[in-house]
């Protein structure tokens, strides 16, 4: 055996951080020394002009260094040219330039195809357990499937069948190129073979592989959104690793199952298993929608505890995360503490203060940012047009939306156009509005016209709303908005006869009403409540409170907004829908188990009505409770009779 074989036995992959003293790097500490590629250029010149070049260990080292170091010092067409000029590659070579190219980019990717064909025919080389893993990556990348399936059969032929890290990339290869019954096959036939050999698969890299093999199964139904599946596999694992719970977490939260999400995350706090930096990126967005603030803060707190780095991307989360759960004040805290602020951050930033009506911080927020000299992005702009529609700011939306335009040279997307018509609509600029849309340079989508149709249900606009509710209509037949607002909007004139004929159409239609719900925190638990709900487990107490609720609001001289229940029924019967809307029903809940005193916290899926408004008002004054609601357009904070809002939403 040479020296070549002896430093690489299996032709393995790139050497460890630390390499041992036997390590080819150790023996050329110059190349260890290189940071950039710069560097690297004049280390390979040197060996050029000694010599040492032609020494296939300096070569392969070099090779590695280009090929394989991070993507911000990676060059592979140098490291291409040095393998072209190599004059007998050895096996690590070969395996350094397929894994090069398989972990860069799609067309690149291809490259490691091409190069492992050529390896196949080389005379003197040939593959081994440490290529296939590369180059099954590469076909999964590209979704060359063909490819994959002859590659397959060559792992197959080199009797790799029971190598745990080429079965699973084989795995990996058809999830991705959505053939899950071929992953099927080869998971449960290797799972047979585990089963097996039983209490025999005890070394460490086999059981390594195990978990690897699970994990792309897992991976490959989340895909498919199969989360019965995905789950099955997942309770079944004898043993699991970070990314078998993050994978689990990620998939649950990207696909709103947000309960779900952290439901997991909570089981997975009581393992072994310890959340990284991964796990609280996937589980924050859950943790934000839901508006769990206490979950938030132990997050924020466990990362600081933990030493895992809150950097830009993580620290825009917890802005996110703070500032959907209606604590701005912690939002504006981790931002200021951030060690680096990029457009991701001030974007975040600037979208927290929109959300909570308060658009001139919004607003000195986008100002500081540019006098830091940091380029805005055009979802920056979407915050900045955002918090100019809640607070009314029409003429500093007109300047914003002409400054993206002309200053930053921003295209606007269509997302902009909504903020626009949203900003305009809202503040009773009707016709301006339509005029944008019919003037956009993109075809107009369903959510811009339903943010007109919005603003045409708040002004009383019957012409233009029955005009944007066929366009709507038109193009999504079954989409219940546009049915359910023009409806609303002939019971508010009590144009019964036309209420009732949008009603057989949509039951005709099999068109129904997204239900309001709403969810409350309390400590660290969410409750969910549906109109009019009785299923709480505590509903006796609700109903009373609820009453109490009623009879203190009548004592200050609350009266109730009848108008607001769009249904053909007497004023008696009105006020008792009232009672019964999701937030009010959550509001009570609040007040029944929360510590005296204590701030509640209300998430809301649909606009709070003009009553539920009104009441919670008052409720923040009477009872002595700061109230947040969060609904679908933006936060409301109650306190001592008042909303930030200023009754504009």
């Amino acid at each position: 055996m040479n020296l070549t074989q002896t430093l690489f036995p299996a032709g393995g992959s790139s050497p460890a951080p630390a390499p041992s003293p036997s390590h080819p790097s150790s023996l050329f500490p110059q190349i260890a020394r290189c940071r950039t590629m710069r560097d690297l250029a004049q280390v390979h010149a040197a060996f050029i002009k000694t010599g040492q070049i032609n020494d296939t260990l300096a070569a392969a080292e070099i090779l590695r260094f280009c090929a394989t170091s991070d993507r911000f010092h990676r060059d592979l067409e140098y490291a291409h040219k040095i393998f072209k000029q190599m004059r007998q590659p050895n096996c690590f070579s070969w395996n350094t330039m397929i894994r090069g190219f398989s972990e860069s980019d799609e067309d690149e990717a291809v490259t490691a195809i091409t190069l492992f064909c050529e390896m196949i025919g080389h005379v003197f080389v040939g593959p081994n357990r440490f290529t296939f893993p590369s180059v099954l990556k590469a076909c999964a990348k590209t979704g060359k499937i063909r490819e994959g399936k002859q590659i397959h059969g060559l792992a197959l032929k080199f009797g790799l069948d029971g190598d745990e890290f080429v079965m699973s990339n084989l795995v990996r290869m058809y999830v991705m190129c959505d053939l899950m019954k071929d992953a099927r096959v080869l998971f449960y036939k290797n799972i047979i073979e585990q089963d097996r050999h039983g209490d025999m698969v005890t070394d460490k890299r086999r059981r390594d592989g195990e978990v690897v093999l699970w994990n792309v199964m897992i991976d490959g139904y989340v895909r498919l959104g199969d989360f019965k599946a995905a789950r099955m596999l997942f309770d079944k694992m004898r043993q699991r690793s970070v990314v078998s719970w993050n994978t689990m977490i990620s998939g649950y939260s990207q696909n709103g199952f947000l309960k779900e999400a952290v439901e997991i995350f909570q089981e997975m706090q009581s393992g072994e298993i310890r959340p990284n930096y991964v796990t609280l990126l996937s589980v924050l967005p859950a943790i934000s929608r839901l508006g769990s603030l206490e979950l938030g803060e132990w997050i924020h707190l466990y990362a600081e505890k933990n030493g895992i780095e809150i950097d830009d991307v993580l620290g825009s989360a917890l802005i996110d995360m703070y500032s959907k759960c209606g604590i701005i004040e912690k939002a504006v805290h981790v931002f200021e503490r951030l060690p680096r602020k990029n457009a991701i951050t001030w974007s975040a930033m600037i979208n927290g203060f929109a959300m909570h009506g308060q658009a001139n911080e919004a607003i000195d927020c986008f100002h500081e940012m540019e006098e830091a000299s940091v380029r805005p992005s055009d979802v920056v702009y979407i915050g900045l047009l955002t918090a100019c529609s809640h607070a009314g700011f029409v003429e500093q939306g007109r300047r914003f939306f002409s400054h993206m335009l002309n200053v930053s040279g921003l295209e606007p997307r269509i997302e902009h156009y909504g903020c626009m018509v949203d900003l305009l609509g809202r503040s009773g600029h009707l016709k301006e509005a339509e005029e944008l849309i019919l003037n956009m340079p993109m075809k107009p989508d369903d959510v811009i016209w339903k943010a007109l149709l919005g603003a045409c249900k708040i002004h009383g606009n019957i012409e233009m709303g029955e005009r944007v509710a066929g366009a709507l209509m038109e193009m999504a037949p079954h989409d219940s908005g546009a049915y359910v607002a023009l409806s609303n909007m002939y019971a508010s004139r009590g144009n019964w006869a036309a209420v009732s004929d949008m009603r057989v159409r949509m039951k005709e239609m099999d068109i129904r009403k997204d239900p309001g719900s709403s969810w409350i925190d309390i400590d660290g638990a969410v409750h969910e409540f549906l109109v009019e709900d009785e299923s709480h487990p505590r509903s006796e107490e609700i109903r009373s409170m609820l009453l109490e609720i009623s009879e203190k609001l009548r004592s200050v001289g609350y009266r109730p907004i009848t108008t607001q229940v769009l249904l053909n029924l007497d004023e008696e019967d009105k006020e008792n829908a009232l009672y019964h809307h999701s937030e009010r029903i959550a509001v009570a809940f609040g007040l029944i188990s929360a510590k005296a005193g204590a701030s509640l916290r209300i998430v809301k899926n649909l606009r709070i009505c003009e009553d539920c408004h009104s009441s919670f008002k008052l409720i923040s004054k009477v009872y002595g409770r700061h109230i947040t609601v969060r609904d679908r357009k933006r936060f409301h904070h109650f306190k001592d009779g008042s909303c930030s809002c200023l009754d504009f939403w």
